[in-house]
This record gives C-alpha cells, sequence and structure tokens, in this order.
C-alpha cells in the first residue's frame, strides 16, 4: 500500500511552483583543504537556473560562509581559535562577502540574477521583521531574481555552536524550513551527505532501516532524529532535519532529504524519482513557526 502511495505522490514533486534548496558545507568544500569545490558549485546553479527556467520560482539556502572565511585568512586555526565566537563571526563576515560573490559570477553565467538574504532568529519571531523579510522574498521572487539566504553569523551565533566534540553544528536545515514556511513554498529539499531518515544510524546499527515516506510526523519518526535513539546522526545532524520537517510540513510543503553526493540529484528529484525520504505536506493552520522557533531554541 505504501509503495503505491509513493507512486502516486512522487510525480505531483513536478507541480511544485515555490521551491526551496538548502546545502551544507560539506557539500560545497574540498574536504582536504577547506577550499570551495567550483565544479560543484557550477552543477548546483545550473540545477536551480535550470528550474528557474522551467518556471518555478527558486530559493537557495547555502552554508559555507565560516568556511570559506577561514580559508581566505589563510591562518591555521588552533582549538583556542575554534572556541573563541568572535573569529568564527569575523570568519563568517569575511567567508559571506566571497561566497555570494562567487554565486552572483555563477548565476550571471545562467543568466541568472541572485540577491543575498541574512537572516536571525530575531527576522522569524519579530512580527514587523518577519512581516518586512516577507516583502523582500515576495518582490525579488516577483522580478525573477534566485534569493540566496544565510545566516547572520556575524551578529547571531545560533548557527556556530560548538558541541562537546569541538564540531561545528550549523542548523541551516532549521533555517530552510523557516524560509519555505515564510514564503508560502510548496516543496523544501535538503540536500545532506546522506540517503535520507534511518529509523538509526545505518553505520553503526546494520539493522536499521531506511524511511522512504512519511505521510504524517508523530512522536516515533521526531524520535528518529535524537540522540536518544543512539544514533550520531542525531544531534546536530537528523535532529535539526526532523524540526525542519516539522516546520515544513506544518506549514503547508512537502520535504525532501537526499544525498548530495551527486548535485544532479536535484533534477532526478524534480523529475519526480524514487529519491530520498518524503515528508508529506500536513498543513496546520494553528502552528505558529516563531513559536516553535523560540521553543526548540531556548
Amino acid at each position: 500500500m505504501e509503495e503505491l502511495y509513493e507512486k502516486i505522490t512522487r510525480p505531483e514533486i513536478k507541480k511544485k511552483k515555490r521551491v526551496v534548496v538548502k546545502i551544507g558545507s560539506s557539500s560545497l568544500v574540498h574536504p582536504e583543504t577547506g577550499g570551495l569545490d567550483y565544479t560543484r558549485l557550477d552543477v548546483l546553479v545550473r540545477e536551480l537556473a535550470n528550474m528557474h527556467n522551467a518556471g518555478m520560482d527558486v530559493i537557495l539556502v547555502s552554508s559555507g560562509a565560516i568556511a570559506v572565511g577561514k580559508r581566505a585568512i589563510g591562518s591555521v586555526a588552533t582549538r583556542l581559535e575554534c572556541k573563541n565566537m568572535g573569529f568564527k563571526q569575523a570568519c563568517a563576515a569575511i567567508g559571506q562577502a566571497k561566497l555570494m560573490s562567487v554565486y552572483q559570477k555563477l548565476f550571471a553565467e545562467y543568466n541568472k540574477t541572485a540577491a543575498q538574504i541574512l537572516m536571525t532568529k530575531n527576522t522569524v519571531t519579530d512580527p514587523v521583521n518577519r512581516e518586512n523579510a516577507y516583502n523582500t522574498f515576495s518582490e525579488l521572487l516577483n522580478l525573477g531574481v534566485i534569493p540566496v539566504v544565510n545566516e547572520n553569523d556575524t551578529v547571531s551565533t545560533y548557527e556556530i555552536i560548538v558541541d562537546d566534540d569541538d564540531v561545528l553544528i550549523g542548523d541551516n536545515d532549521t533555517l530552510s524550513a523557516v524560509v519555505a514556511s515564510l514564503v508560502g513554498a510548496d516543496l523544501l529539499i535538503l540536500l545532506s551527505d546522506i540517503d535520507g531518515l534511518y529509523t538509526d544510524d545505518p553505520r553503526h546499527n546494520p539493522d536499521a532501516k531506511f524511511v522512504k515516506l512519511v505521510k504524517e510526523l508523530n512522536d516515533d519518526y521526531m524520535n528518529m532524529g535524537k540522540s536518544t535513539t543512539g544514533s550520531n546522526v542525531g544531534t546536530g545532524g537528523m535532529n535539526t532535519k526532523m524540526n525542519a520537517a516539522k516546520i515544513a510540513t506544518a506549514s503547508g510543503a512537502d520535504m525532501i532529504i537526499a544525498n548530495s553526493k551527486d548535485i544532479r540529484i536535484i533534477h532526478r528529484i524534480m523529475d519526480g524519482r524514487d529519491i530520498g525520504t518524503l515528508f508529506l505536506a500536513n498543513k496546520d493552520d494553528s502552528f505558529d513557526v516563531s513559536e516553535y522557533i523560540q521553543n526548540i531554541r531556548n
């Protein structure tokens, strides 16, 4: 029955009109050096430009500013630097400008105009700021511009928390869902280093099962993303993606988690192919995204 449901729902992806695509830092840089992977960036921009040519509104949520900033400085980050919030914010300020410059040049190659939007928690929780952000997105999309969004790490430190293992935890997953909710997107694509949702971390649990379709989020699914499952995918990984799924689906958008190993997976998803984990929209008119953000951030 679920396979039949999957065959019915996947082709509906082709009909989406407003799509948010999120990509993480690990998908944009060479792991050996931290330098930008221009080949992958070019493929990403080409995929998005082609979606735009097909008549879709496209928004990109992109990490990578801190990584690019560190690379630009050229200094070796010591453990002190890694723990220093000011250092990371400085890297974000340098890297964001460089990253956006690259995006603008690449989009221009495909005759597209890109615009930068930097957001903070206050953008969502403050009604006036939220309305202003909505107006900006709406006008840019009306003008045929592709917004490129990131969290404003120079003034907001929510996304650059350090965990007990000194690993930077990005939360552009949640940001991308907030953007999808704000602009009334009908699809959110989270590109990551995993194929989708599993019942547990498949790298450590051979019995973990892949979840192809989530028709309705419940506590069982939400708990799959928590560290209490014993999964390393949880903290800062799948946990943030499940929060994103909650925001997106409750706001009326489908969401797909897919592996960004091959960036061309984007057009395969948009062709309706059976790729990644599909979370079906389940719009909840009582859902308050700003309240939800407050709860998961406090």
